[in-house]
């Protein structure tokens, strides 16, 4: 697990125009009475390589999400078990199921391979329950997604993971982030050269930032429905866990 929580000002964002960068912030969105403690962010990324460039893109988020006052950890994904191949008390699992419930909002950056997201970004995503005791630890959460790609820029990546993110009930935020020939935009200190691509992430998080300020107060209101209101949550677990599927 990583923690980018040092880099929290523009010193260690030359790309940013410190003119024109304005953290969002609950008094900016007219928000009343709203929690005082900074947004939790858990950003996933997909790629086990030395330089991966997925991590190199979701660090660059992660500094960016400090600087505009939230809290942050990467998931490590590196020894993480295929999904059922080891049981839930394993400690990748385990590491990865309490990030899940300390979170308020998800990064999820994967390359495209073979048109699509890679395994070890699902893996993570499966390894995340749709209930653990009849709740659910992403309901309601806000979701940011975003890919990198070896050549030219595809949305197949994004597309598959908007749908997973409704599929575990989350928030999904309008704006993505997809980064054509990936290998071009980093430079050899692997941080992220000024283009478009970085400005679109900047807008990305700044998006994630405002979401979640906005909903996570709200979040029991806003996933309250008619049949979980019939369900007890013994019954959710039950149905939701079901050893035959």
């Amino acid at each position: 697990m990583t923690s980018l929580t040092d880099f929290s000002d523009l010193d260690d964002l030359p790309n940013i125009d410190a003119e024109l960068f304005e953290p969002p912030s609950s008094e900016r969105l007219g928000i009343p009475h709203s929690s005082e403690h900074a947004p939790k962010i858990l950003l996933l990324y997909g790629s086990l390589r030395e330089r991966s460039f997925s991590r190199l893109a979701v660090e660059e988020a992660a500094r960016l999400l400090n600087a505009m006052g939230a809290e942050t950890r990467v998931f490590d994904p590196k020894g993480l078990p295929l999904p059922d191949a080891e049981d839930a008390s394993h400690p990748k699992v385990d590491e990865l199921r309490q990030l899940a419930q300390w979170s308020e909002g998800m990064v999820w950056c994967s390359p495209e391979r073979h048109g699509a997201m890679t395994g070890i970004m699902k893996a993570q995503i499966d390894w995340i329950p749709l209930a653990l005791g009849g709740v659910r630890p992403t309901q309601g959460k806000t979701l940011a997604v975003m890919q990198v790609c070896g050549g030219s820029q595809s949305f197949n990546t994004v597309n598959q993971l908007r749908i997973l993110g409704r599929w575990m009930r989350m928030l999904t935020i309008p704006n993505q982030s997809s980064v054509p020939k990936a290998f071009m935009e980093f430079d050899d200190k692997n941080r992220m050269k000024p283009s478009p691509f970085y400005d679109r992430i900047v807008d990305v998080m700044e998006e994630l930032v405002k979401f979640t300020l906005l909903v996570r107060d709200r979040n029991d209101v806003l996933t309250d429905r008619y049949s979980k209101r019939k369900e007890s949550a013994e019954e959710v677990s039950k149905r939701v866990n079901q050893r035959a599927i």
